[in-house]
C-alpha cells in the first residue's frame, strides 16, 4: 500500500470497514474495532490518521510494532492480519492493519467479543455471541443434513420427486440422469448419503400422514382477519405436508382471499383490476420462508396472515450470518440456513436468482406503486409485511412543511432506521439544514430518534406512519 491509496481510503471517511486512530497509543481500542470487523465483513484500522481525516503519521520503531503484535495476539481465535507501513514524510509513517471476514467467528479480544455497527464497535451480547457460534457449527453440521431415522424412499412423494427433476432438466439446471428411479433421482439431488435418506428429503418430499406424526414442524398456518388485529378472524386453517405442497396451498389461499385492487387507466377512463399485491413478490417471500426457516424448532411453521391493512408472512427462526432486515434490501450474498433445501428449490425454478429474493420483492412492489416490504426479526421468527398503499407525507402539521422535510419523511417511510449520513447522501443535502429539519420534524412528533451518537438512526413516529 502506498500514500495515494491511504489518501483515497481516508477520503471515504470512517465506516463499517474503516477506522482511524491518531497513534498506536490507541492500540487496545483499535483491537475492539478489528475484533468487530472480523465478526462482520473485515476492514482496516489506520494508525496515524486523526478522527477528522488528517494524515499525520507517527514515528514507528521496532518496539511500536512489537507492542502492536502483542495486542493482536490477544484476539482469539488467532488471526494473521496484513500490516503495512506507509511513508508520509521522512521518519513518519501510517500503519495500516487489514483483516478480512473471520473464518472462525466469533472473535474476542481479552475474552470480550465486539460487533460492528456503523463506525462504532460496541460489545457483543452473550446471545449474539452464541448465535454466531451456532452459525459456525452450522456450516459443519446442519439439521437438514442429518439422517432421517427410519425413513426410506417409499415414504416420499415419488410423483413430486420426478416432477422436480423434470422441471430442473427443462430449465437446464440439472443433467438428465437417464433414469427415473427414485433412489437415483434422490442421489442426484444430493438427498442421500451412503444410501441413507437425509432430513432435507423428508421436508421436500415426505408424505403428509407421516410428516404430521413425526415432523410436526412441516406446517403451514393461514388466517384471514376481519380488522387490523387478531381479535376476529374470517378464516383460520392449518396444513401439514412437504414444502412444495405447502407452498401450493399458501398460494391458493392467497388467490382465494386477497381482494383485487382497481385503478383507472389514464386516457382510457377504464378500470383495470390487479391483485392487491404482486403475486410474484408474494411467491418470493413464501419461497424464502420455506428455504430459510429453522426446521430444528419442533413447534415451528410458516404462517400467512391477511389483515385489512396488510399481509404478513412469518417463518420460524432468525436471520444469520450478519444479515439484518436493512441489509436484505441491499446487494448481499445468499447464505440460506438450509442450502440443500434451497438448492432443490432453485433447480425446481421456484428461486430464480441467488441472493436476490428480497431485492426482487422490493422491485416488484415498487413497480406496482406500493411501498417495499417491511422485514422484522423477533424472538425466533422473521416476518415479511406487505402494505397496500404508499405513505404520503403531510403538507401541514401545526405548521407548513417544506418540500425538503416532506422528502425526508418519504425517505424514512421507505428506509426506516437509517442514519443522518445516509439521509445526507441519498437526498444530496447539506448538514446544517438537515440537522434543523430533523429537529423540527422530531418536535412535531413526526419522527423519532433511536440510539446514541454516530450510531443513532431515525424512524417515522407511529402516529405519522399511520397518517395516510
Amino acid at each position: 500500500m502506498d500514500l495515494a491509496q491511504v489518501q483515497a481510503l481516508v477520503a471515504e471517511g470512517e465506516s463499517e470497514t474503516l477506522e482511524f486512530k491518531k497513534t498506536t497509543g490507541q492500540r487496545s481500542e483499535a483491537m475492539h474495532d478489528l475484533c468487530a470487523m472480523l465478526n462482520h465483513r473485515g476492514g482496516r484500522v489506520l494508525f496515524g490518521v486523526d478522527p477528522q481525516g488528517k494524515i499525520a503519521g507517527q514515528q514507528v520503531s521496532d518496539r511500536t510494532l512489537e507492542e502492536l503484535t502483542q495486542e493482536l495476539q490477544q484476539i482469539e481465535p488467532p488471526i494473521f492480519p496484513q500490516v503495512d507501513r506507509v511513508d508520509v514524510k521522512p521518519g513518519w509513517q501510517v500503519v495500516v492493519v487489514t483483516v478480512g471476514t473471520g473464518a472462525n467467528r466469533p472473535y474476542s479480544f481479552k475474552g470480550q467479543a465486539y460487533k460492528r455497527v456503523g463506525n462504532t464497535s460496541p460489545k457483543m451480547s452473550r446471545d449474539e455471541y452464541n448465535r454466531m457460534l451456532i452459525e459456525r457449527v452450522h456450516g459443519e453440521r446442519r439439521w437438514e443434513t442429518e439422517p432421517a431415522d427410519r425413513w426410506t424412499p417409499e415414504d416420499l412423494d415419488r410423483t413430486e420427486i420426478t416432477r422436480t427433476v423434470d422441471e430442473a432438466i427443462r430449465r437446464g439446471r440439472l443433467e438428465d440422469p437417464g433414469t427415473r428411479d427414485t433412489v437415483e433421482l434422490l442421489r442426484g439431488l444430493g438427498l442421500l448419503r451412503d444410501a441413507v435418506l437425509l432430513r432435507a428429503a423428508v421436508v421436500l418430499f415426505g408424505k403428509r400422514k407421516r410428516l404430521e406424526a413425526e415432523f410436526s414442524q412441516c406446517l403451514l398456518r393461514v388466517a384471514r382477519f376481519r380488522g387490523m388485529d387478531k381479535s376476529e378472524f374470517l378464516d383460520n386453517r392449518q396444513f401439514h405436508g412437504h414444502a412444495f405442497d405447502l407452498l401450493l396451498k399458501a398460494e391458493r389461499f392467497l388467490r382465494e382471499n386477497l381482494p383485487i385492487a382497481g385503478r383507472v387507466v389514464p386516457n382510457l377512463f377504464e378500470r383495470e383490476d390487479d391483485p392487491l399485491y404482486p403475486p410474484v413478490a408474494l411467491r418470493e417471500a413464501l419461497a424464502n420462508a420455506f428455504c430459510h426457516r429453522d426446521y430444528s424448532i419442533g413447534g415451528g411453521s410458516v404462517a400467512v396472515a391477511i389483515y385489512q391493512d396488510r399481509l404478513e408472512i412469518t417463518s420460524t427462526g432468525n436471520l444469520h450470518f450478519g444479515l439484518t432486515p436493512e441489509k436484505l434490501f441491499l446487494p448481499h450474498e445468499s447464505q440460506p440456513w438450509n442450502p440443500l433445501i434451497a438448492r432443490v428449490f432453485y433447480r425446481r425454478g421456484i428461486i430464480e436468482t441467488w441472493g436476490r429474493g428480497t431485492l426482487k420483492m422490493a422491485e416488484l412492489t415498487e413497480q406496482a406503486g406500493l411501498p417495499r416490504p417491511e422485514i422484522e426479526e423477533g424472538a425466533n421468527f422473521v416476518l415479511v409485511r406487505f402494505r397496500p398503499s404508499r405513505y404520503i407525507p403531510p403538507r401541514q402539521v401545526k405548521q407548513d412543511l417544506t418540500e425538503r422535510q416532506r422528502k425526508i419523511l418519504q425517505l424514512l417511510s421507505e428506509r426506516p432506521g437509517i442514519g443522518r449520513k445516509e439521509i445526507l447522501t441519498i437526498l444530496k443535502l447539506e448538514l446544517r439544514p438537515l440537522k434543523s429539519d430533523l429537529e423540527d420534524l422530531k418536535r412535531l412528533g413526526l419522527i423519532v430518534q433511536t440510539g446514541k451518537g454516530r450510531g443513532s438512526v431515525w424512524h417515522l413516529a407511529e402516529s405519522a406512519a399511520n397518517r395516510q
